[in-house]
């Protein structure tokens, strides 16, 4: 296990009917006038809009709002975030929905308290060193969004979707009612469960050694997540089960069980050029891109990919042959994948094979000629996994 230092400062606040507290949150928090981001009117139809209004107007909390956060959230909503945000001279950013609104409201917290151009923190041209307090009330358990650091946005004019992070955009709290998801389609269900198992991938697949502690947190994570997804697949308003993966959501993302050990986000950076050129949902290109990656890497460390086909998708032991068990394991994880609804390959989700070279000159933009931690991959080998993704 590696040195490491563990900082996740936000309060959690879990439950049934939790969205309620949130005016007394944030009086906690000394808020005076909160910037609101959403998304589309679904807050709206579902009341959930109307409950937030009525919490801060118990606690006389002024208030400005902007909707219109969209999955893979653009440039555009974060410079009119940040502009709306200094005109009303606001002190606090309240997300409310999934990780498209809460990275945009990250950015726009970052934003706000800048000179220069946002996009300079996802140029590396500047790093965060002030953000107004930031909190959410999640709809969408996926990004994990809630308990990190990170916020992911799309350059539009350029065709460049780029992360950062800062401890400063970590939110202060977070609400999260598993009866606020039961209402999702099963398809965003899906796709946020295939977001939040990738994100344990990116930090399962390591070449450090002795991370039993953090591998086996890892694989009982995975177990819970598809054993929760199985049963929502039937019965959607479980609310265990819907609680279970709310939660998996937020613990696959805040740090924790990447502690000591070394990341890569390879994969994350292969899908982010899918869903930046066509738009994809995150989560669905997400299920392409991995089993891919996860063939085309396994003669990196077979013993790796042994273990998690035997401990996460329940593949039998067999010492004498482990490449067959963790190729076995591989197909387990697609079939999974393609049992939520899912799709498998980049013809499925509806990418077009001559765009590859497309993929590969923005992918070089943002990580280079050479990138990985798990392998070190160069663009070559970043073509041959998308080929290997295509059927």
């Amino acid at each position: 296990m590696e040195n490491f230092k563990f900082y996740s400062p936000t309060e959690f606040v879990f439950g049934k009917e939790t969205e309620q507290e949130v005016g007394k949150l944030l009086t906690r928090y000394n808020a005076k006038k909160v910037f609101i981001h959403y998304g589309g009117g679904s807050i709206k139809k579902s009341g959930l809009y109307e409950s937030v209004i009525k919490a801060l107007q118990a606690e006389n909390i002024d208030y400005v709002e902007l909707g219109g956060a969209k999955p893979n959230p653009v440039d555009a909503l974060v410079y009119k975030g940040i502009e709306l945000c200094k005109k009303e001279h606001c002190d606090f950013v309240l997300a409310v929905g999934g990780g498209s609104a809460i990275d945009s409201a990250k950015a726009i917290a970052a934003g706000a308290l800048y000179d220069g151009d946002f996009w300079d923190f996802f140029d590396r041209k500047a790093s965060v060193e002030k953000a107004l307090p930031v909190a959410t009330i999640l709809t969408i358990p996926a990004a994990g969004s809630e308990g990190s650091s990170a916020t992911v946005i799309t350059k539009e004019s350029a065709g460049l979707k780029r992360g950062m992070g800062s401890d400063l955009l970590r939110p202060k709290f977070s609400i999260i009612n598993p009866e606020l998801t039961m209402s999702l389609p099963i398809w965003h269900t899906a796709a946020g469960i295939v977001d939040m198992m990738s994100h344990i991938f990116e930090r399962y697949l390591s070449k450090t050694k002795d991370v039993i502690l953090t591998d086996r947190l890892c694989e009982a994570t995975l177990v819970s997540i598809m054993e929760a997804a199985g049963t929502i697949m039937k019965e959607p308003n479980d609310y265990e089960a819907r609680a279970t993966i709310c939660w998996a959501g937020t613990i696959a993302h805040n740090g924790s069980l990447g502690v000591g050990r070394q990341e890569d986000w390879i994969t994350h950076g292969l899908e982010h050029e899918l869903s930046a050129l066509y738009d994809m949902t995150h989560g669905a290109g997400l299920a392409v891109m991995f089993p891919a990656y996860m063939q085309y890497t396994l003669e990196e460390d077979i013993e790796r990919f042994y273990r998690l086909a035997t401990k996460a998708f329940g593949v039998p032991e067999n010492h004498f042959n482990k490449k067959e068990v963790a190729l076995t394991g591989i197909e387990r994880l697609k079939s999974f994948f393609k049992d939520i609804g899912m799709p498998t390959t980049l013809k499925d989700a509806g990418a077009k094979k001559e765009d590859i070279p497309k993929l590969l000159k923005t992918l070089e933009q943002n990580l280079g000629q050479s990138f990985g931690s798990f392998k070190t991959l160069t663009i070559k080998d970043a073509k041959k996994i998308y080929e290997l993704a295509w059927e």
